[in-house]
């Protein structure tokens, strides 16, 4: 469905969801696009289900990679074929100004919805992490995107009628995705600039050979009080921001983003006028658009050409590796599953800090910290 290859479990979660207790119920060729066929998940335990409004008629939590979408088959929205008190497990991004509308008719329904983007960093949760799991696929195939339509060479080339320079490339976040750009632009030969508020961050990026643009933030302003997170800058900083990486956007090549407020919307920080000053035929790609994006005009969902640059805001990049993405992923919504059940049933502890991160709606309320600042509520 929507062109997503990916799947929420494989034939080796699904045993062992079976093996826990549960009555795995897989819809029919849900596995295809990343070559787990129903045979295999059949074997593993599964009941396959041609039927899908009776799948989530039957269904006490639903499993999915993406947020709930329009069913075309069915003519309904995935919501409307929920119920009061069913859980649902994906990424929501809650956050996002366009699943505002959505959030709140699954608070209207009284669905149970636990957003995957809110699994906080720390290290007992590290195995459910599946935004840091699929930023690993975004900032590998990302940084390949934008090799492919880059009219250029990335790495120095020499020729007999002259050297050509390599490709400049600027990654803007150098968290898990961004530190995967990194590496993969150096394997490319690129001369790679980074920029990040968090002084942790630059110092993984530096290892791997990224030149670093100072963001003028001091660390008190930028970083959490747990040294775990960037912080939501006020206006007057990310101006500062945008203004210590305007040269750098403007000589770069490629310009990759992927700074990311936990559970909030992401931080603008590329102006359509930096974007005008950019060279013809460079390339942004904007990993952040799930979250709005980092650049002011970046299409969702899209690829557009404008200014003469070529701006990327595909949303489904891990879907490119669907069979990578979907072993990571499967593992990973395995594990929070696991974590949340006690006793063949989910239990949510509204004092523990996963809970807290990834709760979303609850008892016909929107709770989400992230999406109700994004609301204004």
């Amino acid at each position: 469905m929507h062109e997503e290859r990916r799947v929420a479990a494989i034939p080796q979660t699904v045993a062992k969801m079976v093996a826990d207790g549960h009555t795995v119920l897989v819809q029919k060729g849900a596995g295809e696009g990343s070559y787990f066929c129903d045979d295999e998940y059949k074997a593993a335990g599964a009941v396959i289900m041609d039927d899908v409004a009776a799948l989530f008629e039957k269904a006490d939590v639903i499993l999915k990679v993406k947020e709930p979408q329009f069913n075309e088959d069915l003519g309904k929205h995935e919501i409307d074929l929920m119920r009061k008190g069913q859980y649902l497990i994906t990424f929501i991004h809650p956050a996002s100004p366009v699943n505002h509308e959505m959030v709140k008719n699954m608070a209207a329904k009284g669905i149970i919805g636990l957003t995957l983007d809110g699994i906080p960093r720390i290290s007992r949760a590290q195995e459910m992490d599946a935004l840091s799991s699929m930023s690993t696929c975004a900032g590998y195939k990302g940084m390949i995107m934008a090799a492919d339509v880059l009219p250029k060479f990335i790495p120095m080339i020499g020729s007999a009628v002259g050297m050509i320079k390599p490709s400049n490339v600027l990654v803007i976040g150098t968290g898990v995705a961004g530190l995967r750009a990194i590496a993969t632009a150096k394997a490319l030969g690129a001369v790679v600039y980074s920029v990040d508020i968090r002084p942790d961050a630059n110092e993984q990026a530096k290892s791997l050979g990224a030149k670093i643009i100072d963001s003028g933030v001091p660390v008190e302003i930028a970083v959490s009080p747990d040294g775990k997170h960037a912080n939501k800058l006020p206006e007057e900083w990310l101006a500062k921001e945008r203004a210590s990486i305007a040269d750098a956007v403007k000589n770069a090549d490629i310009v990759f983003c992927s700074a990311l407020l936990l559970g909030k919307k992401a931080p603008l920080l590329i102006t359509e006028e930096m974007v005008k000053s950019m060279k013809p035929g460079s390339t942004i790609v904007d990993i952040s658009i799930d979250q709005g994006g980092n650049c002011e005009i970046t299409p969702a969902g899209t690829i557009e050409t404008r200014h003469g640059v070529v701006l990327q805001g595909i949303k489904n990049i891990p879907g490119m590796l669907p069979t990578s993405s979907t072993w990571m992923f499967s593992h990973n919504i395995y594990n929070l599953f696991k974590y949340l059940s006690k006793d063949g049933t989910i239990k949510l502890d509204l004092s523990d800090e996963i809970v807290k991160g990834i709760l979303v709606c609850k008892d016909g309320e929107l709770v989400h910290e992230g999406a109700r600042e994004a609301m204004g509520l």
